[in-house]
């Protein structure tokens, strides 16, 4: 059971590294809210070590927004790599998929 969720998680990482190639984003949580104020956001990446307050508050402005949330597998240190980052994501917004079909894999219908 075990190596189904990391093969889920590498899918993940491999359409998220696709999206920084070729889509727009934003890291952090700041520019996060921002993207999801403005209607921008597509979808938002969470990473699992990010502190309960600041998820449930994403989480809160999404659900105003309409907009999906994928809370990411791995921590924060690991989203910045899956983000070819060589620094800590807490959580992302993307704006713009570009090639990558991560908006339409997320979704809760497939």
């Amino acid at each position: 059971m075990g190596k189904k969720s990391k093969k889920a998680g590498d899918n993940v990482s491999s359409r998220l590294a696709l999206v920084m190639k070729s889509g727009k984003y934003t890291l952090g949580y700041r520019s996060t809210i921002k993207s999801m104020r403005s209607g921008k956001a597509k979808l938002i990446l969470i990473a699992n070590n990010c502190p309960p307050l600041r998820r449930s508050e994403i989480e809160y402005y999404a659900m105003l927004a309409k907009t999906q949330v994928h809370r990411f597998s791995g921590n924060n240190i690991e989203l910045g790599a899956a983000c070819t980052k060589f620094f800590r994501v807490g959580c992302l917004s993307i704006t713009d998929p570009g090639d990558s079909d991560i908006v339409k894999a997320m979704s809760p219908e497939s």
